[in-house]
């Protein structure tokens, strides 16, 4: 037993830490726009604060639904069916290109989203609106780049090749910083686009990765076989269906939970730019920690599903505690560096005086958080391994809308409780909301693990 925990901590490891390593290169290139938006004014930093709240709910709804790719194909593999693969990456793309047309139409027409917030009491600075709706009309373009990549990505997550995504990303990190730097601020002869250039660089940047991982999916000795697969029909309904039927779910249980994000950042958006600016430091700053259960979950997510596909429950379940039990020990880690180090970190993103004030408070509500939002994305992660999608959906309605943002709300704009807090109150309420999740996810959890084995294996191997 102790042998093969040893086994699935390197096993979980060899894979997260690819998948970790590119979850933060993604995340630094947010990290980077905010640094550089926010050093060229406080408008470009509220501006990009808004419009992120918009593109990250979108662009993870598209995301939600495709990675459900990768313990389809993880469960292939297990079960010694890659000449099935090529077929599952085909219906992606198909998937993929009718989510970007529908993604681009409404973020062309953003502007009507944010103006529902705005009213003649509380009126939301306009040239924030400006910048920001300038900001996703220019990142729109690179809506079908990054979802066509995702497809790709989650084809060599799927195989246990998590080292080909970590590679572009990083590379994507690499150039988005000179990119960023010429365009905000106007070098190489070309006007300063100030916020708006964020945008224009990160559609630059998913084409450049898309591309990248298209060239290695072509090339790669490792997946001579999935490209040799006879193609039967370009268009295969059947397994549409089966995405989508199982994609959904996750699709809208991430947008329930970064539209939380966003609802928040329009609700504290009449409270001035220097509120809006230290929520988007802090969003900043717990993206950036997010990457290190996303990347366990990921692992977790691969294994599970490549366990079941080859008829080993125990295992699987075993796996499951493991993932478990490293993300509680990495969430009181980071949440120790977070309380210890809160001035440095914040300083890298401001030196205004009155955003500093709001961000030592928040940071201290961000560190608390951490035990529930690392033990919440494992637990979904495995249920995603399970093909348990539905669970998901439910549970993050309820943990976000009906428990984390009424909190919120209530705490930060109402003086039903006490005095409104602002932006504190909200991240009470995302603490809270997290925490119901968590409890509901490992629940759910157990739940499934304790079926009869014939069930589980059905499940998995739809």
């Amino acid at each position: 037993m102790k042998q093969h925990y040893k086994h699935e901590i390197k096993n979980l490891v060899k894979l997260a830490v690819p998948v970790l390593i590119a979850q933060i290169s993604q995340t630094a290139i947010t990290f980077v726009d905010t640094i550089m938006a926010g050093n060229y004014s406080k408008t470009a930093l509220s501006g990009v604060a808004i419009a992120v709240s918009i593109w990250l709910p979108t662009i993870l709804f598209g995301q939600g639904l495709l990675t459900v790719l990768t313990p389809i194909i993880s469960n292939l593999n297990g079960a010694a069916k890659r000449d099935q693969v090529a077929n599952q990456t085909r219906q992606g793309v198909v998937i993929a290109l009718i989510l970007s047309i529908l993604m681009m139409l409404f973020l062309y027409h953003s502007d009507k989203v944010i103006n529902l917030r705005s009213s003649a009491d509380h009126p939301i600075d306009p040239e924030m609106v400006d910048v920001a709706v300038s900001f996703l009309r220019a990142i729109m373009w690179g809506v079908p780049a990054f979802l066509l990549f995702l497809v790709y990505r989650n084809q060599c997550e799927g195989l246990s090749n998590t080292k080909p995504a970590m590679v572009i990303i990083f590379i994507a990190l690499l150039a988005n910083i000179p990119i960023n730097y010429v365009l905000i601020y106007g070098k190489l002869g070309l006007p300063a686009f100030g916020g708006v250039g964020c945008g224009i660089t990160a559609t630059i940047i998913f084409w450049l990765m898309f591309i990248l991982i298209r060239l290695y999916t072509l090339t790669s000795a490792s997946q001579r076989d999935i490209r040799q697969t006879p193609i039967t029909k370009l268009v295969d309904f059947g397994i549409i269906k089966k995405i989508v039927v199982l994609g959904t779910p996750l699709a809208l249980a991430y947008f329930f939970e970064m539209s939380l994000f966003a609802v928040i950042a329009l609700l504290i958006a009449p409270l001035g730019q220097i509120t809006v600016a230290a929520h988007q430091i802090i969003f900043t700053i717990s993206s950036l920690t997010f990457a290190i259960p996303l990347s366990l979950g990921v692992a977790t997510s691969i294994r599970v599903g490549y366990l079941l596909g080859n008829k080993k429950p125990a295992l699987a379940k075993q796996t499951a505690y493991i993932s478990l039990a490293i993300s509680l020990a990495m969430a009181i880690i980071v949440a120790l560096i977070l309380v210890i180090f809160k001035a440095p970190i914040v300083a890298l993103f401001t030196k205004e005086t009155a955003v500093m004030a709001i961000c030592m408070q928040l940071i201290i509500l961000l560190a608390i958080y951490q035990a529930s939002d690392y033990l919440q994305v494992v637990a979904s992660n495995v249920l995603r391994g399970y093909k348990d999608t539905q669970s998901i959906f439910f549970i993050t309605l309820l943990s976000y809308w009906v428990v984390g943002l009424p909190v919120g709300y209530v705490l930060g704009l109402t003086n039903l409780i006490i005095e409104p807090i602002g932006a504190a109150g909200f991240w009470i309420g995302i603490i809270s909301g997290l925490a119901v999740a968590a409890l509901l996810l490992i629940a759910r959890m157990i739940y499934i693990q304790k079926q009869p084995v014939d069930v589980i294996l059905e499940r998995a191997s739809k």
